[in-house]
């Protein structure tokens, strides 16, 4: 008993460390467990994309399906109040330019908004809803089809799977970028000490158990409502070998540039890899024919 709940400990942690979500106070907290919470990520990444698909489903309700997506991105932003999004903005101001890895930490923490942080806010938002308005949109061809309500439904139904999906995946990339990288920064002023010393085996275990988990909730989800589970497989597969080539780019870039991983470098990569997983899961919805 007491083990199970020094892991739901670990959870409220992980979840006050990446949401606004408030936790019991009995909860507590120590320095270690900054570290090993990192195995719930994906389940945290998972309640997140959760929220933004319920926004989602009653938005659309209401509004054309860009400006629900708008919504359900804007919600999720708030919930996580940026975190992750501030980290790729601060990556990509301090990697934008030709600058060596010195200056390029100073400029990581800086908290003012560069050119280059704003551009690459700007297009991966931009992306990330173009993407999600592709998914709930129904081509042309299923316009024409006799039952389109029932077409929107089903693109609903595998847009919310996505964000459930793509949040979870994308929160295990920066737990594994941490196994195959060094700290970067400076470790004694680090802001969340914890998170840059080196991940255990155990911690990285339960990461992908916690995102294996998300998938076969996703699956018996499909399975009881006869839905094409096969579908659903080769979405799961492509998504995860999108964010695998992330993983791949981020541990090349940020060794070569900063010689291992920062806090702001594992949020650009969460954000990487669920654009990457978004675009990924759009090509089984929606196959270029």
């Amino acid at each position: 008993m007491k083990a199970l709940v020094h892991q739901l400990r670990l959870f409220f942690v992980a979840l006050q460390f990446l949401t606004r979500v408030p936790t019991p106070a009995w909860v507590g907290f120590e320095p270690a467990w900054l570290q090993t919470c990192l195995r719930y990520f994906p389940l945290v990444g998972a309640l997140v994309g959760l929220a933004g698909a319920l926004v989602l489903a009653v938005a659309i309700g209401w509004w054309p399906p860009a400006v629900a997506v708008v919504l359900s991105m804007a919600f999720t932003v708030w919930l996580t109040g940026g975190f992750h999004e501030d980290g790729w903005a601060d990556t990509c101001d301090a990697l934008g330019g030709a600058v060596d890895r010195e200056r390029a930490l100073v400029i990581m923490k800086d908290s003012r908004l560069g050119s280059y942080g704003a551009l690459g806010l700007i297009g991966l938002l931009g992306l990330k809803a173009t993407v999600l308005s592709a998914l709930t949109t129904p081509l042309h061809t299923e316009l024409g089809s006799a039952d389109t309500s029932h077409i929107r439904t089903v693109l609903l139904a595998w847009s919310m799977m996505a964000l459930v999906w793509c949040h979870a995946a994308s929160r295990l990339v920066p737990v594994l970028l941490m196994t195959v990288l060094r700290y970067a920064g400076d470790l004694e002023h680090a802001k969340a000490k914890p998170l840059a010393l080196q991940v255990d085996r155990v911690t990285v275990i339960g990461a992908v158990v916690s995102t294996a988990l998300v998938a076969l909730a996703l699956w018996l989800n499909l399975w009881d409502a006869s839905w094409p589970t096969g579908t659903l497989g080769t979405a799961l597969g492509r998504s995860l070998l999108a964010m695998a080539l992330v993983l791949g780019f981020c541990w090349h870039w940020f060794r070569r540039r900063l010689g291992g991983y920062t806090g702001d470098t594992l949020g650009a990569s969460q954000q990487l890899a669920e654009v990457a997983g978004l675009l990924a899961w759009l090509t089984v919805v929606h196959p270029v024919a």
